[in-house]
């Protein structure tokens, strides 16, 4: 009886003759591929390298100065520039779109917003940017929170304030701080039960900070301080 089993170099003839066949079919299309991939891979590193890396480098130039004024607590220079060598943080922003350098430029010009009171601005900015670092980010929040208390916006003020405080809980005294602005924001609007749960908590959880060191005043004003 004949013996019908392929032997593996007969496997491997058929196979290399497959692949032949599959690339006469399709090479135009796998190159077309390929080479569209690449130019990607080319356009991106060209991006990266010789535009946006520069573009970031000029940001940064030029946020130095700005954020000096805004250490200065100069508020319009920091914002509008100086009319020579620092162009402010608006034109940064506009000028450096997506770099982030730009990004942080909304933290400052937010902040001095607020410093101007010009609250609608200031949220505006700050809800622009974002950061990965939670301590900024939790900053970014508490200042959202101070715009609305600002515009008499209470609850979205309150919001903002709990955000803050949940947001980065190793920083206790930025925390207990937010914490005792959203209580302070809830008896506000007369919602005295929220109060005393965020006094509560500012105190459970941060009792040795300067606003824990103060909280039992307040509890004990809307009647809710027990006395161990």
């Amino acid at each position: 009886m004949a013996d019908n089993k392929t032997t593996p170099l007969e496997n491997s003839e058929v196979a290399v003759a497959k692949a032949k066949d599959f690339w006469t079919k399709n090479s135009k299309m796998i190159l077309g591929v390929g080479g569209g991939l690449l130019v990607l891979v080319i356009g991106f590193y060209v991006y990266r390298n010789f535009f946006q890396k520069p573009k970031e480098e000029k940001a940064m130039a030029s946020l130095y100065k700005a954020e000096e004024y805004y250490r200065m607590d100069s508020a319009n220079l920091a914002l509008n520039g100086d009319g020579s060598s620092n162009p402010g943080l608006l034109t940064i922003i506009n000028k450096y779109s997506g770099t982030k350098a730009a990004n942080l430029a909304h933290f400052y010009a937010g902040a001095c917003y607020i410093q101007l009171d010009d609250n609608d601005n200031a949220i505006k900015h700050l809800k622009d940017f974002s950061s990965e670092s939670k301590q900024v980010q939790q900053r970014a929040y508490l200042l959202l929170g101070d715009a609305y208390a600002d515009k008499g916006e209470h609850k979205q003020a309150l919001d903002y304030y709990k955000k803050s405080a949940n947001h980065f809980v190793e920083d206790e005294n930025a925390s207990a701080e937010a914490l005792f602005r959203a209580a302070a924001i809830a008896e506000v609007l007369n919602d005295n039960a929220e109060a005393v749960k965020l006094y509560t908590q500012l105190k459970e959880k941060y009792r040795s900070s300067p606003r824990g060191q103060e909280v039992d005043v307040y509890l004990a004003k809307l009647g809710a301080l027990n006395v161990d």
